[in-house]
Formats: C-alpha cells, sequence, structure tokens
C-alpha cells in the first residue's frame, strides 16, 4: 500500500486524473491551485497524487511538475491581475478569496520587507504558498518578473513535492514488502 491514501481524494478526481484527459485535468486543478481557488484537496496533494496515478517514472514525473509550474504559474498570474486591476479591497470582498485582512496585512508586510525576492520563497513554502501574489500585484512589480519568479517558486515546490514523495513511498515499500 502506498503512503497517499486515495480515500482523501474525490472519487471524481481520481476518475479524471487516470483517464486519457489526466494531464489536463492536472493543468486545470493547478490553474485552481495556483489562484488560491483549490477547495477539494491540499496543494501539497496534487503532485504526489499525480504521479501516484498518472506515472512515477522519470518522465511521466518531469511531465507532472511541468504541467503543474505552468498550471500553478498560470493561476497566480490572473489572481495577480486580479488584484492589480481590481484593488485590495475587490480581492477581500471575494468569498473564494480566502484571507482575512489582518493576515493580508502581515503578508504585505513580508513584501515590503523582502521585496520580489519573497515571490519565489513564498511560493516554495507550505501554508504561505501564494499568498505574495496578492501584494505583489497590488505593488509596481512587472506582470513579467512576476511570471519569472511565480514559476521559480512553482518549480522549487513542485520538484521537492515529487522527490520527497517519490523518496518516502520508495522507502516504504523497501522496508515493508522487499525484505532483503
Amino acid at each position: 500500500m502506498y503512503l497517499l491514501q486515495l480515500d482523501r481524494i474525490p472519487t471524481e478526481v481520481e476518475t479524471l486524473l487516470t483517464s486519457e484527459f489526466a494531464l489536463a485535468v492536472l493543468l486545470l486543478i493547478a490553474v485552481l491551485e495556483g489562484a488560491m481557488m483549490l477547495r477539494f484537496m491540499p496543494s501539497e496533494l496534487v503532485v504526489p497524487t499525480a504521479i501516484l496515478l498518472i506515472g512515477s517514472s522519470i518522465p511521466e514525473v518531469i511531465t507532472i511538475v511541468a504541467v503543474t509550474v505552468v498550471g500553478t504559474t498560470i493561476g497566480q498570474f490572473v489572481l495577480f491581475s486580479l488584484v492589480r486591476r481590481g484593488g485590495r479591497n475587490y480581492i477581500l470582498q471575494k468569498r473564494w478569496f480566502p484571507i482575512s485582512e489582518s493576515r493580508l496585512d502581515r503578508i504585505d508586510g513580508w513584501f515590503e520587507r523582502w521585496g520580489p525576492v519573497a515571490v519565489p520563497v513564498s511560493n516554495t513554502m507550505l501554508f504561505i504558498r501564494g499568498l505574495l501574489t496578492v501584494p505583489a500585484g497590488l505593488s509596481d512589480m512587472d506582470s513579467r518578473v512576476f511570471v519569472v519568479l511565480s514559476a521559480l517558486g512553482s518549480l522549487s515546490f513542485q520538484s521537492i513535492l515529487a522527490a520527497l514523495y517519490l523518496l518516502v513511498d520508495y522507502q516504504f515499500v523497501l522496508d515493508n514488502y522487499l525484505l532483503v
């Protein structure tokens, strides 16, 4: 048995990720995650679930990481653009936006302190992943610079998740099923 338990993933998502449309579904899930609209599964499970359901060969893992990086970058750019056009109050009034005003104030402080480097760093970290998209959208950051920084952080995050999943799951199988 794998460490990742599929009973926590909606059946519809599991079915789609094992279909011929798996990579398109993965792209859509990644876009939702990047735009902070993924509610049916934690973002930390996207890549491990895809590896489990789509495949774990090196070419498959590279493809999965590439698709999720493109998708999350698209999603974050959509959020970045919405914030840039609508402003802080606009985004805080949206029901799908999961951040309170006080938490956004703290995130604004991080961006003011660290500047653009905070975007890829935050995209690599659990729990704050993507949150600095909002202050970046409110700043004068060039959108092309944002896309590059967002993609770099997403590449780091997704690669770490893939490597950890493969390493831990492989070790689990060795320890529990291959008694040497």
